[in-house]
């Protein structure tokens, strides 16, 4: 049973009251997710959660406010006011100066061009930076450096004290949608339909400030790059919107593998054919990437695809995933993924492997009489022992995580408390343990009745 909490207003600790319950289905009895929380806040589309640490997130958007949340219990921590405009970035970043605590900051950007520091620690704003000259798209943090870097119609590099110690030159008016920190220094930044490659090298002047240089372009795509993904110290994997997959060397930024037909069936013979007069662009934009050592997850128009690295092909794929685009797609700690779409939907997946029949021998027949039969029979061997050491994998839905009535922009998860959802609908749903939440007030409940000596009037 699906069990709906609602949460906003100032209630205590975010929990308010139940409504109706709603069952999910007896199909989906593998989805722990049947019980949510409703956090009310937001004015306008949250775009963004991210996550400070084990329990507590922040999520912004078109609002302009930044909501500080425990991931437990759906409290609402802070309220954060600064930007006069829709949020456009937000980050992470941790404090390593040894002279006092670790702090948790996060960075957010904004249609305003400025990008404020929060402490979350205390809700505060530490710094505000106004020296932009256009909307800052993307916020990522060099922790081995000690710096941050800004991207829009520039690129920009601050320090932890916020000094400027260096930018680009004016890029595109587009400006850098996308960084992604690689090896020896560098980052690479999507700028339209390119690809550029930054290097951040030591000031001569003997401080301890940095300048930032172009060191290559890479041309490869035909439209423009909408995802980017760091896989390892050794490869990072690009995807644009006519649904091009690049898969590059992060060392020498050479191109090691290239997929551009995910929708095609006849390249993808597993795959169902669907007839169509025409393709839509939006049904192939690689939307989001994300990765792990084996293999490269795509967001695909409406469908997930299973890329792997090593075979450089497509080894699993649902083509029509959702209803509507697929937005972002992350893999979890098993073999599991979560996808979230345009339709208001987010839905629980497994990468399984199929079990295949033992391939049945194929007679000679006639080739035999005239001396082919051992060839034959050497290929037929041949063919059958590749087919046994080729695994062949499918993606299997576990669950369909209906609570949202509009897109679900993002989402985090948090292990044993559940799964965070934002949405244009203007809502955050905390997605639980139906069972686990149950065993918890079962103990609270016990431990207050123990508490007040009721358990031994009772007896």
């Amino acid at each position: 049973m699906l069990r709906w909490l609602i949460g906003g207003g100032r209630e205590p600790q975010g929990l308010a009251e139940k409504s109706s319950v709603q069952t999910i289905g007896e199909e989906q009895i593998q989805n722990p997710y049947t019980e949510l929380l409703v956090l009310k806040g937001h004015q306008d589309i949250v775009r963004f959660l991210v996550q400070l640490d084990d329990c507590r997130f922040a999520s912004a958007g078109d609002d302009g406010i930044v909501f500080l949340w425990n991931a437990q219990t759906g409290e609402k921590l802070f309220e954060l006011h600064g930007h006069t405009h829709k949020i456009t970035a937000i980050a992470p970043f941790s404090s390593s100066d040894a002279s006092e605590e670790e702090k948790h900051l996060i960075l957010t950007a904004s249609a305003d061009r400025t990008v404020i520091v929060w402490d979350c620690t205390s809700g505060r704003q530490v710094q505000k930076v106004l020296c932009f000259h256009s909307t800052v798209k993307c916020l990522t943090g060099l922790q081995r450096l000690d710096v941050w870097l800004s991207g829009g119609s520039d690129l920009c590099v601050w320090n932890r004290k916020l000094d400027l110690l260096c930018k680009t030159s004016h890029l595109t008016d587009a400006g850098i949608s996308a960084l992604v920190e690689l090896p020896k220094n560098c980052v690479a930044a999507a700028v339209g339909k390119e690809l550029i490659i930054f290097r951040l090298v030591p000031s001569n002047d003997g401080s301890d400030g940095w300048n930032v240089l172009e060191v290559k372009r890479l041309v490869d795509h035909q439209d423009n790059i909408l995802s980017l993904v760091s896989v390892n110290d050794l490869t990072f994997v690009t995807g644009s919107h006519v649904g091009e997959l690049i898969v590059w060397d992060a060392l020498d930024w050479t191109k090691q593998a290239f997929e551009c037909k995910f929708w095609d069936s006849s390249v993808h013979p597993d795959v169902q054919p669907e007839i169509k007069l025409s393709q839509n662009p939006n049904e192939t934009s690689v939307q989001h990437l994300t990765s792990d050592e084996e293999f490269v997850f795509a967001a695909v128009g409406k469908g997930i695809y299973v890329y792997n690295l090593q075979m450089k092909r497509v080894i699993a794929s649902q083509r029509t995933a959702h209803d509507s685009s697929v937005l972002r797609i992350e893999k979890l700690p098993n073999r599991q993924l979560i996808s979230c779409s345009e339709d208001g939907s987010v839905r629980i997946w497994e990468l399984r492997e199929k079990q295949q029949l033992p391939a049945e021998p194929v007679s000679t027949g006639f080739f035999s009489m005239w001396g082919f039969g051992r060839a034959n029979k050497q290929a037929n061997q041949a063919a059958k022992k590749t087919q046994e050491n080729t695994p062949v994998y499918f993606l299997e839905l576990l669950g369909d995580l209906i609570g949202h009535s509009s897109a679900v922009q993002m989402f985090l998860y948090f292990g044993e408390l559940g799964l965070a959802t934002c949405s244009a609908d203007h809502l955050i749903i905390l997605w639980k343990d139906g069972e686990r939440e149950s065993t918890l007030r079962s103990l609270t409940l016990f431990q207050k009745l123990s508490q007040n000596g009721d358990l031994q009037h009772k007896f």
